[in-house]
């Protein structure tokens, strides 16, 4: 349970900062007017990134899901 609520934080964030970058370029808002919503933005694009790295580093290699198919399939 709480393994699917971090992951749900995380998709939320790449949410967040996806659609700020997207109306930025549309010209919905200048970066510039509304500066706390941009320093946040920035937070969480390091805060996601620095996650992710974290995430492919320490990211057991041999997922169980995976192992469980080959084994069920013989190869």
């Amino acid at each position: 349970m709480r393994q699917r609520l971090a992951d749900t934080f995380w998709i939320l964030v790449l949410a967040f900062v996806v659609l700020f970058a997207f109306f930025a370029v549309l010209g919905a808002f200048s970066p510039g007017d509304v500066i706390v919503l941009t320093i946040v933005a920035a937070i969480l694009t390091l805060a996601w990134i620095t996650h992710a790295v974290w995430e492919s580093r320490h990211r057991d290699p041999h997922d169980r899901a995976i192992v469980r198919a080959r084994e069920r399939r013989g190869f």
